[in-house]
């Protein structure tokens, strides 16, 4: 049987939600429109770009797709006149790339190291010694290369400082 206090009841609580939902949208509208509003003047700052590139192949393809990678995103950016930061990060066999002995790419990374004053490549401290105890030798790293104790740390490091990841 139909109760008048029933359907009071229930308009007056679903009437209560629409103008709940209703306040909270134009309450929110209102602030994201607002010229002055934090959200337009952050915008307004350009944040520059930072990207940190897994290389973990030693594979000349993939680390010529790294470094194609690398240079295409730094042009792009520079033609557009924002700032961008990369940093490439060598672990596992991928540690290759940056040994002065055995990498295929040694001369791109020296020239691009040059051409860019952005990029950055770390070599992996545990790998290298992972190499020396099978190898029984220094494992000798590219001058424009640093050394960071981690290569997987120092992704997560990078990641966490808002760096964008890509693994080609």
């Amino acid at each position: 049987m139909f109760r008048f206090a029933d359907w009071t009841r229930r308009s007056i609580l679903l009437a209560s939600a629409a103008l709940l939902v209703a306040s909270t949208g134009v309450s929110a509208q209102t602030t994201s429109s607002s010229p002055n509003s934090p959200n337009k003047q952050a915008s307004k700052k350009e944040q520059p770009v930072k990207i940190a590139v897994q290389v973990s192949e030693n594979d000349p393809r993939a680390l010529n797709l790294a470094l194609n990678n690398v240079r295409n995103a730094l042009e792009f950016y520079a033609s557009h006149k924002k700032s961008a930061t990369v940093e490439v990060v060598a672990y596992g066999p991928g540690l290759h790339m940056l040994r002065s002995d055995t990498s295929p790419v040694k001369d791109r990374v020296a020239e691009m190291s040059l051409t860019y004053p952005n990029l950055t490549f770390s070599a992996c401290r545990n790998t290298m010694a992972n190499m020396q105890k099978q190898e029984g030798k220094d494992i000798p790293i590219v001058s424009e290369a640093k050394v960071t104790d981690s290569g997987v740390v120092r992704l997560v490091e990078l990641q966490s400082q808002g760096y964008a990841y890509v693994r080609p």
